[in-house]
């Protein structure tokens, strides 16, 4: 029996195989979690169902996290399922492509701030409201961020400091629905090249640079990702809350590249 039995886990950002949801589904599932899934509109739906055939996931559901009405029936459909869930995941972010280039105040626009931050930290306080009558005991609500919240990473931008809210939102919510005894952290986890992080400029290069400079010198792997997301998620991590677990070979203890200096390998 795993430790995850018989908990009820909803999970929105599923995009692909590759995608860091994916992998967390996966473990979650493994560790015997029952699972829903979201899509983002009539063009992705078909594509997640056939992911969710794979591990056998009857539940998928409409989310846009664009429109608050929209997240309202997500849940609405959710409850015609399951009158509670256990855990909620979200692993969504946004920001256009072309500001995802060079620098911060040359690139981002009014629209484009507005947009990276609506949808990858305000949808996470929203899908917390609209969830909040449902959660059951020692309910968890887990999200994504990356180490782009805390230093400058090149041409991050405006999406680093849509995660630096993020993370902030995941410690206001914490401390908001800890009296319930609904625990709230987020996972920052180092690079892996899904199809939202191809749009980085240059993501190949931090990639390598990441590779090369981790302690365990390898960049980590969406199922690693997920291991850590089923651990805290679960009743093993009772006691952990507001928390940003780093997932990333060791990468965010470094104070300089450490790859070639003498001394090192």
């Amino acid at each position: 029996m795993g430790f995850m039995h018989d908990k009820k886990v909803l999970i929105a950002g599923v995009a692909s195989n590759r995608s860091i949801a994916w992998g967390i589904a996966k473990a979650m599932q493994r560790e015997g979690a029952e699972i829903a899934l979201t899509y983002l509109g009539e063009r992705f739906k078909d594509r997640v169902k056939k992911l969710a055939d794979e591990l056998g996931i009857s539940i998928i559901v409409p989310c846009d996290v664009r429109d608050d009405k929209n997240i309202e029936n997500t849940f609405t459909e959710l409850k015609k399922h399951w009158n509670e869930v256990d855990v909620i995941v979200h692993s969504i972010a946004f920001a256009n492509k072309e500001e995802l280039a060079g620098f911060l105040y040359e690139k981002t626009t009014r629209e484009g701030f507005l947009t990276a931050h609506e949808i990858s930290s305000y949808s996470f306080i929203a899908m917390a409201r609209e969830a909040k009558n449902m959660l059951g005991k020692n309910a968890s609500l887990l999200t994504m961020s990356y180490l782009g919240a805390v230093r400058a990473i090149p041409h991050y931008n405006a999406m680093g400091l849509a995660k630096a809210s993020l993370e902030a939102g995941v410690r206001y919510l914490a401390a908001d629905l800890g009296p319930n005894g609904v625990r709230v952290n987020g996972i920052s986890a180092g690079p892996i090249k899904t199809l939202a992080a191809k749009g980085i400029d240059d993501f190949n290069l931090l990639l390598d640079y990441a590779e090369k400079n981790s302690p365990l010198r390898r960049n980590i792997t969406i199922e690693e990702v997920g291991n850590a997301a089923a651990f805290l998620s679960s009743d093993l991590a009772s006691g952990i809350n507001g928390e940003i677990m780093y997932v990333d070979g060791g990468y965010n203890i470094t104070g300089m590249g450490i790859h070639g200096v003498k001394g090192t390998s």
